[in-house]
């Protein structure tokens, strides 16, 4: 009994040790991923404005930052991680602060407007357009979201969604998602780890409990040597 007690106890002790150093190695790697973000993130050199009192702002005013993250928030239904936003550190480096940096880059696409020269009179669905420059405001609406047939939604959608702001969409998404992963990454590896420890723990207690009935089967052992003498 002793002997078995003692031979499962070393399995899940040895099984310990091997989540544990699988954790050690998962950590390690994220910690490589958290690194190449970072590298990534300081080669971008992007950082969000706060005021003298840490809080956000754009464009000058707490405002346009609210209605960023509202954007974020509300329209986009991301949820947003308070502590990920340090006005000590600005630099756009975490999951949140990407998010929110692709928000600012839809937040002024989407309310923007854009300049649409016709050289001549176009007639569309029965309304006539005259040759003239027209301020066509993007109001609200994403790429999808315009009549590209339309004599001023077609030209004004590829200069509000122009490539620039569609490589931004891209080139953010891949920080946010790499920064959510390595994140995800850090959760495997302390559950990794609590197994490790677990079978560890189990596996010491076994060792421990056959001590005691190896104690136990010895002092009845010898009761009964000297009952018998």
């Amino acid at each position: 009994m002793v002997t078995k007690l003692r031979i499962i106890g070393a399995v899940l002790a040895l099984a310990g040790l091997g989540f544990i150093g699988a954790g050690i190695y998962a950590f390690t790697e994220v910690q490589a991923g958290q690194n190449s973000l970072q590298k990534f993130s300081e080669a971008q050199n992007v950082q969000l404005t706060y005021n003298e009192d840490g809080v956000l702002i754009d464009r000058g005013t707490v405002e346009g930052a609210e209605g960023i993250m509202s954007l974020l928030v509300d329209d986009w239904g991301y949820k947003v991680v308070e502590s990920e936003f340090d006005p000590n550190d600005p630099l756009v480096n975490t999951g949140s602060e990407y998010m929110y940096q692709m928000a600012l880059v839809g937040y002024h696409t989407l309310h923007g407007t854009t300049t649409v020269t016709l050289d001549e009179a176009v007639e569309y669905n029965g309304e006539t357009f005259e040759a003239g420059t027209y301020e066509v405001p993007t109001d609200g609406k994403y790429w999808a979201d315009f009549d590209r047939m339309h004599p001023l939604e077609g030209p004004a959608r590829a200069q509000a969604w122009n490539p620039t702001a569609h490589a931004l969409f891209g080139e953010l998404g891949v920080g946010s998602v790499t920064a959510s992963t390595l994140k995800l990454g850090l959760g495997i590896v302390g559950m990794i780890s609590g197994l490790g420890l677990l079978f560890l723990a189990l596996g010491a207690g076994l060792f421990w409990i056959s001590g005691d009935v190896a104690r136990k089967a010895t002092a009845k052992v010898e009761e009964t040597e000297l009952a018998t003498a």
